[in-house]
């Protein structure tokens, strides 16, 4: 489940990176041809790059409150209660070799 987290994660800041890319070209593109000074352009690259990273760390939020209620919902256990039962199976195997 996490390794779908991680890809899903990974796939929305490739789009990022790609929107990124795309910003400066589009920005860039409006400093030649003078309808942007080059100051004007750096600031607003700045601005949606910064605008764009805000939206992914939401949709981090986002995708993870569903995981989470996904797991809850399919009555999954977490990786707490899974160490817990792991401990608490070591605990029964020594006494039960003693």
């Amino acid at each position: 489940m996490q390794d779908l987290l991680k890809k899903a994660l990974s796939l929305g800041f490739g789009a990022l990176l790609v929107s990124k890319d795309k910003v400066e070209d589009v920005v860039n593109e409006l400093v030649k041809k003078g309808e942007l000074g080059q100051e004007e352009g750096k600031n607003l690259i700045n601005e949606l790059i910064e605008k764009g990273e805000a939206s992914m760390s939401e949709m981090e939020v986002k995708i993870e409150k569903i995981v989470k209620g996904v797991m809850e919902k399919l009555n999954l256990p977490t990786r707490k209660e899974l160490d817990e039962l792991k401990a608490e199976i070591e605990q029964l195997k020594e006494k039960l070799n003693k």
